[in-house]
């Protein structure tokens, strides 16, 4: 079955096959991926398509029925405040979060090669991107969180992904060890960055966001990307 999605880049629709709801777990499990991914929630392909179907603006009908809904329990209507979107992915214990605009695909792991002389210890290499060479950055050696991870919030289930993100800049590639899927939240929803949290992890993060029973860090594009050209010097 095909849904009709916005566009943000045009006026017209995108189509996206909800797959996951055909023969994926939630329809008859005939998807071959089943045998690599087990579920359709570690599947790139749902991943993609959730993404874009999450990552679009609320329709007329949509604010219509929140102003029905707070006229009905005699509240005034009220300005819709505005909804991000960023994708939430685990790196060892910590739990973090990137804008969706910068990002530009999620994939299997790909075989990083080394660069000669390359001093920074978070730049990895270089990875096929598409064909196109692309640098391969360790999040959790730049944000430092790889060797304070708590080995029991580490022992799950989740596959590993690879990240291309591009923030005025090259696209860079980075390797995480599991990826839930795209979150959305108001800007009023965002809090302070604690003092608790890693120094590295803090300088980086806009602030942090409420999530099941914990939180997590939403990054700052610019300050992540300005970071990775400093370790390219």
């Amino acid at each position: 079955m095909l849904h009709d999605a916005p566009d943000l880049a045009s006026p017209a629709t995108v189509r996206v096959d909800d797959c996951w709801n055909r023969i994926g777990t939630r329809g008859d499990n005939t998807c071959p991926r089943l045998a690599d991914y087990s579920r359709c929630l570690n599947c790139p392909v749902f991943a993609q398509g959730a993404a874009r179907l999450l990552d679009r603006p609320l329709s007329d009908a949509d604010l219509a029925s929140r102003r029905n809904t707070d006229t009905a329990s005699g509240e005034a209507p009220r300005q819709e405040a505005a909804v991000h979107s960023a994708l939430a992915f685990r790196i060892a214990g910590e739990w973090l979060a990137l804008p969706t605009p910068v990002l530009r695909e999620i994939d299997d792991i790909r075989a990083i090669h080394s660069l000669p002389h390359q001093r920074s210890r978070a730049v990895l290499g270089v990875v096929n991107v598409r064909g196109a060479l692309t640098i391969a950055v360790s999040l959790g050696e730049m944000l430092n969180v790889e060797h304070a991870a708590d080995p029991q919030r580490s022992a799950r289930n989740g596959y590993p992904r690879m990240l291309v993100a591009a923030h005025d800049s090259e696209p860079v590639a980075f390797p995480v060890d599991e990826v839930e899927g795209v979150i959305r939240y108001a800007e009023t929803a965002l809090l302070p960055v604690p003092a608790t949290l890693a120094h590295a992890t803090a300088s980086h993060a806009r602030g942090v966001l409420a999530w099941r029973d914990g939180s997590i860090g939403l990054l700052d594009p610019g300050r992540l990307f300005d970071s990775i050209a400093r370790s390219l010097r």
